[in-house]
C-alpha cells in the first residue's frame, strides 16, 4: 500500500512540474503578444519559485494594516474641515471636487470629524459645529 501512495504522489509531482512549466510558456507567449504592458492592480512577484514572506510587524515596528511612510497628520481632514467652515452646507463630493481628491475618502473622514464635534451633518450637507 505504501508503494502505491509514494508511486501516485512522485506522478502527482511530475505533473504538477509539467504543469507549471506550461504556464510559465503561455505567460511568455500572452506577454510577447501584449507587449509587456502592464494591467492594474498589484505587481505579480518574481517568478524565481520561491515564496516570498512577510516580516512581522515587530522587526518592523509597523501596525498591521498601515502603509509604510505614511503618517496621519490629518492633513485632508484638515482642508475639509476648513472647506466646510467657509461654505456651510457643502457636500463631500464638492469637498472632494475642491481638494482634487476621490470622494471616497471623504467618507472615512468627515464622519471622524463629526465624532470629534467638529462638523455637523444636516442632510446632505456638511455645517460647522456651533
Amino acid at each position: 500500500m505504501a508503494g502505491f501512495v509514494d508511486s501516485t504522489v512522485k506522478d502527482i509531482d511530475d505533473r504538477l512540474r509539467e504543469l507549471k512549466e506550461e504556464v510559465a510558456r503561455l505567460e511568455a507567449a500572452r506577454t510577447a503578444l501584449v507587449g509587456g504592458r502592464r494591467r492594474p492592480g498589484r505587481p505579480r512577484a518574481a517568478s524565481t519559485g520561491q515564496t516570498t514572506r512577510r516580516r512581522s510587524t515587530r522587526s518592523t515596528g509597523r501596525r498591521p494594516g498601515r502603509p509604510r511612510g505614511r503618517s496621519r497628520s490629518g492633513t485632508r481632514a484638515n482642508q475639509a474641515l476648513e472647506l466646510v467652515q467657509s461654505t456651510p452646507g457643502i457636500t463631500i463630493p464638492q469637498i472632494a471636487e475642491k481638494m482634487g481628491i476621490e470622494p471616497n475618502y471623504l467618507y472615512r473622514v468627515m464622519p471622524r470629524l463629526a465624532t470629534d464635534g467638529q462638523v455637523r451633518r444636516e442632510g446632505q450637507g456638511w455645517h460647522p459645529a456651533s
